[in-house]
């Protein structure tokens, strides 16, 4: 009977130099990123008293919850002292909208680019990529013009123009390259049975683009809920998004400095772009790496 010699690579001790090497690494960065977060977790939930004794790194000796609930609905900027609330639900208000036609017309452009090629559509799309190098200063006055004569400045829809025609270059580029890298053949298939332009696209083309869809939709929800300039710039106080009014309680001249309700601000105000990263993950990897570095 003859022996069977193994095959493939020689399997590693899991505590070899080089794995401890490895995750040592890891974990020491792991540290470094996430001790500006425990920083802030743990001074929230303290009292002022407590955070005057000086040891930031310290855990609360009696948590509390005041902090955040002053930052949501009592902190005051000027003469308003409603918090971030109000920031919060300008913020929903400007993202929503601002989400669904950015990645819907960046989605079409992109389709229209990649599947239904026309004369000068590669001029066209250079020139859409060349707005993504433009310095945002530069298009902050010409903006401000174009909003008063079409009457939207200072409005929650003028912020929402703003981000829609801000998002179309890095957007288009995404959409368009990842269809291009879908198989050829499944779109000459379905017009040979007879399906057109919108057939194709809401019919092979949306369903196959999940990854790419939430790649684009993650990358517009922490633009556009972090976003500080345009919001500041082409807002009024009134609908001033979250960002602008962290800001504003943060800096805050008047009073005692609340380093605990400056950190809960902080904290709320990041919620939303944590948690939308914290679900899909694992889809916005898939899309970048399916179509994201394609065509």
């Amino acid at each position: 009977m003859t022996a069977v010699t193994p095959r493939g690579a020689k399997p590693q001790k899991a505590l070899s130099p080089r794995n401890i090497m490895l995750y040592g690494a890891l974990v020491i960065f792991s540290l470094y990123y996430l001790l500006p977060l425990y920083v802030m977790i743990v001074t929230s939930l303290k009292d002022m008293a407590e955070i005057r004794v000086g040891n930031i790194f310290s855990a609360p000796v009696e948590i509390t919850f005041q902090p955040w609930v002053k930052a949501w609905s009592e902190a005051c900027t000027g003469i308003n002292c409603d918090g971030l609330s109000r920031g919060f639900w300008n913020s929903v208000r400007i993202l929503i909208p601002s989400l669904i036609i950015s990645v819907s017309v960046a989605a079409l452009t992109g389709y229209v680019l990649a599947c239904w090629r026309f004369k000068g559509s590669e001029v066209f799309f250079g020139i859409l990529l060349l707005g993504a190098f433009i310095p945002y200063q530069v298009l902050l006055y010409p903006l401000v013009i174009i909003l008063r004569e079409l009457g939207l400045f200072g409005s929650l829809w003028g912020l929402v123009l703003v981000h829609t025609v801000f998002a179309m270059p890095i957007n288009v580029l995404l959409f368009r390259n990842y269809f291009v890298a879908l198989p050829e053949e499944l779109f000459k298939a379905a017009r040979v049975d007879g399906a057109g332009f919108w057939g194709i696209f809401f019919r092979i083309v949306i369903p196959m683009s999940l990854p790419i869809f939430v790649v684009s939709g993650i990358i517009q929800v922490t633009g556009i809920w972090n976003d500080f300039l345009f919001g500041v710039v082409y807002t009024r106080p009134e609908n001033y998004p979250m960002t602008v009014q962290l800001n504003n309680i943060v800096n805050s001249v008047q009073g005692v400095k609340e380093y605990n309700v400056n950190m809960a601000a902080t904290l709320l105000t990041g919620l939303v772009p944590l948690v939308v990263y914290f679900f899909s993950g694992k889809l916005f990897i898939r899309g970048i790496a399916a179509g994201a570095v394609k065509g």
